[in-house]
C-alpha cells in the first residue's frame, strides 16, 4: 500500500476518523475516493475544466485549537510548529504573526538572546499592522494589542532573568571572558519595552480609542517606572499623553519643560554615565571624570560614536534599574571600567575635575 501524503502541508500521518481520512498535521479532510486517488499514480496529463475550490476552513480551525492549546501548556516548540503553519495558511494572521515567533524565542539561549529580541522587536510592528487592517471590531483590537504587549514584556523579562542567571551561575574569573555576551543580551532585551510603545504611538497614532487606552496607560507606566530610557523619549511620551489626557501631570507635578531641562541635564550628569556612576558610586570622582572626557572629546566627534552614546542612554538605565544592586554586576564592570580607565589615562586623557560638553 502507498503511503499517502496531505496535499495541504505534505504531511504523511493521515488517520481514517468517521469514515474520512484526517491529516494529524494540520487537520484537512479527505474523502475515501479522495484517498484512493492519492495513492493512485496518474500517467498522461490530465485537464480540468472550471474552478476547483479547496476548503480548507476546518483544518485551519484546526491548527488553531492546537496552537492554542500548545501555548496554554507552555509548550514552546508545538505552538511555534502550529502557528508557523497557521502563518502559511493565512499571512494575515496577527496572532500566528507575533507568537510564531514569541514561542521560538522563548527558548533560546544566553547566546541567541540578542537575535531571539530582535525577531520580536521586528514583529512587534508589523503584528500591530495587522491589527489595525484585519481587526475591526475596538474591542477585539484592544484584547489582541494588549495580549502583544504583556507577552512582549514577559519575554522581555525572561531574557533580563536568563541572563542574570547566567552571569550568576558562573564562575567570578570566568564573567570577564563574557561581559559582552551578557551586555549584548540584556541591551537586546531592554529594547523590547521601548519598541512596545514607540511601534504602538506609530500604527495607531490616529486612534483615539487605542491611544487614550491603551497606549497612553503604557507611557504612564514607563515614566512611572522611571525607564523611558532617554531624555527625548520620556518628552515624547509626555507630549502624548497630554494629547490624549489634557489632566495628566507627570511625576513630581512637573511640567513638561520641567522634564526636558531635568533630563537633559541628566542627560550630561549622572545620566550619562549610567553604569560608571553605578560602580564607582559617584558622578564626579576622577574614574567618572576620565571617561566623561572620552565620551566628549572622541566618542562625540564621529557619527558611529554619537550613535553609540544615544544608544547606551537609552537602554543603561534599565540595565542598572534591573542589576545595579547586584555585588557581581559592580565588581564585573569595575575590573573592566578600572582597565579601560588606566589606558585612557596612559593615553593622556586625564582625571581632573571635568564640566560636560553638549556633545551633541
Amino acid at each position: 500500500m502507498k503511503q499517502l501524503k496531505c496535499e495541504m502541508c505534505g504531511g504523511t500521518d493521515l488517520i481514517k476518523q468517521d469514515g474520512v481520512f484526517v491529516c494529524q498535521s494540520c487537520g484537512v479532510k479527505y474523502s475515501v475516493e479522495e484517498a484512493k486517488r492519492m495513492m493512485v499514480e496518474i500517467e498522461g496529463t490530465v485537464e480540468v475544466k472550471g474552478t476547483v475550490k479547496v476548503d480548507s476552513s476546518d483544518g485551519l480551525n484546526n491548527l488553531y485549537q492546537l496552537a492554542r492549546r500548545a501555548k496554554e501548556s507552555e509548550n514552546n516548540d508545538n505552538a511555534a510548529k502550529y502557528y508557523d503553519l497557521i502563518l502559511i495558511k493565512d499571512p494575515t494572521s496577527w496572532e500566528a504573526n507575533f507568537f510564531s515567533v514569541y514561542f521560538k524565542s522563548m527558548g533560546c539561549k544566553i547566546g541567541e538572546i540578542p537575535t531571539a529580541a530582535t525577531a520580536v522587536n521586528n514583529c512587534i510592528f508589523s503584528t500591530y499592522s495587522l491589527i489595525k487592517e484585519n481587526v475591526s471590531d475596538t474591542e477585539e483590537r484592544k484584547k489582541a494589542i494588549t495580549e502583544v504587549c504583556d507577552k512582549s514584556k514577559q519575554i522581555s523579562k525572561m531574557m533580563f532573568d536568563a541572563a542574570n542567571n547566567w552571569m550568576q551561575g558562573i564562575d567570578q574569573t570566568v564573567k570577564m571572558n563574557f561581559a559582552g555576551q551578557f551586555l549584548s543580551a540584556t541591551l537586546a532585551a531592554a529594547g523590547i519595552e521601548k519598541t512596545i510603545c514607540d511601534k504602538l504611538c506609530i500604527v495607531f497614532k490616529d486612534d483615539h480609542e487605542i491611544m487614550s487606552s491603551i497606549a497612553v496607560q503604557l507611557l504612564k507606566d514607563r515614566i512611572a517606572a522611571g525607564v523611558a530610557t532617554d531624555a527625548q523619549s520620556e518628552v515624547d511620551y509626555v507630549a502624548v499623553i497630554k494629547k490624549y489626557d489634557p489632566s495628566y501631570v507627570p511625576p513630581q507635578n512637573q511640567t513638561v519643560a520641567d522634564i526636558t531641562k531635568n533630563l537633559n541635564a541628566q542627560t550630561q550628569s549622572s545620566g550619562g554615565c549610567y553604569v560608571a556612576t553605578c560602580v564607582y558610586g559617584s558622578y564626579d570622582c576622577p574614574q567618572v571624570w576620565t571617561l566623561r572626557r572620552y565620551r566628549d572629546n572622541t566618542l562625540a566627534s564621529t557619527w558611529y560614536g554619537r550613535a553609540f552614546i544615544r544608544t547606551y542612554y537609552a537602554i543603561s538605565p534599565t540595565i542598572v534599574k534591573w542589576f545595579g544592586n547586584t555585588q557581581w554586576f559592580k565588581t564585573l564592570w569595575k575590573n573592566k571600567l578600572d582597565k579601560m580607565v588606566f589606558n585612557l589615562r596612559s593615553n593622556g586623557v586625564e582625571d581632573t575635575p571635568y564640566q560636560d560638553k553638549d556633545w551633541r
